[in-house]
């Protein structure tokens, strides 16, 4: 009996992209080593990235009701973040060139492979800032003012786990500043809603970001990297409840906060069901993750997407209410 043939991978494939990705199968040659740089082929980061912007946006339209406007907002955060998150990983890539070159799960990226030199990186960099800049420009002078603001957490994140234990923190920061934004597209004002939902999202970036980083625990000791999963070791669980229950009881908070005054006993129950929802979700996660088999880390980490849609969309519905 002959051997059974195997599709080879594509050739430039990364390590830990989704098998047969669209930009794997359908992408234009030329095209795929950037938009392996952007992650197009890992699309969580830019779910991670959006959901907090969609949060945003509907707990501002659940204190007063939705807006024509804010089928934009929702779509221009959308494009914003698939750019932004590219951009960003194009950076992180940029400087963590080295670091990428040493650990197994990296080294097949664009740049330590030498599919990409740094300059063609930074080029494609800046051409996705430059797009999202355009998205961004369609907004008010304070969310354009906002948007800007961010560019400096997003610029320090990739040296952070060089000066502290804590990387994790400064991802929070920035991939959740989105909260920020979205609300201020629909309110005009930044209130304290909207910050204690900011403070929610970061509690969830160190729930699932301490995940995502036991798959390189290992290498990370290896090159002196920092990271919460290397500082939790065996206590993860703990610290992992921890950071569920700050994010269940901040999102509450901030729900309370903004509806509070505001809505109906229907409208109220439905959007309190955002929080626990997220909250149930991860403990569910917390129930099946191992911390020392890398393949269970990434997949518990893929399903946060599915944890953030479930904030979005009673969020959302108690919008409309």
């Amino acid at each position: 009996m002959s051997a059974t043939r195997q599709t080879p991978e594509p050739a430039g494939t990364v390590a830990d992209a989704v098998g047969g990705n669209w930009v794997d199968r359908l992408a234009p040659e030329i095209t795929r080593p950037y938009l392996r740089l952007s992650r197009a082929d890992r699309p969580i980061g830019t779910w991670l990235l959006l959901l907090p912007c969609w949060w945003g946006v509907a707990l501002a339209a659940a204190e007063d009701s939705w807006r024509l406007w804010d089928v934009w907002i929702w779509l221009g955060c959308a494009a914003g973040a698939w750019l932004m998150r590219g951009a960003g990983c194009t950076w992180n890539d940029i400087t963590d060139r080295d670091f990428d070159a040493a650990v197994e799960r990296t080294r097949s990226r664009p740049i330590p492979s030498g599919q990409v030199t740094v300059r063609q990186a930074l080029v494609w960099m800046f051409a996705q800032m430059a797009l999202a800049g355009l998205v961004l420009l369609s907004y008010s002078t304070l969310t354009i003012a906002l948007g800007l603001a961010s560019l400096g957490l997003v610029a320090i994140y990739p040296f952070a786990k060089r000066f502290t234990w804590w990387p994790q923190v400064f991802l929070g920061l920035a991939f959740n500043w989105g909260a920020l934004l979205a609300y201020a597209a629909h309110a005009s004002t930044v209130s304290w809603p909207a910050f204690l939902l900011y403070l929610s999202g970061i509690a969830w970036t160190l729930f699932y970001d301490t995940i995502y980083a036991h798959q390189d625990k290992e290498d990370d000791v290896l090159i002196g990297v920092k990271s919460t999963a290397r500082l939790f070791g065996d206590s993860t669980g703990k610290w992992l409840f921890l950071f569920l229950v700050l994010t269940v009881a901040l999102m509450t908070l901030a729900i309370l906060t903004a509806l509070l005054p505001v809505a109906g006993p229907l409208k109220l129950a439905v959007a309190l069901a955002a929080p626990w929802g997220v909250g149930w979700h991860l403990l569910w996660q917390m129930n099946r993750l191992d911390i020392d088999s890398p393949e269970i880390c990434l997949r518990i980490f893929r399903t946060n997407r599915d944890a953030g849609l479930l904030a979005a969309l009673f969020l959302a519905a108690a919008a409309f209410l």
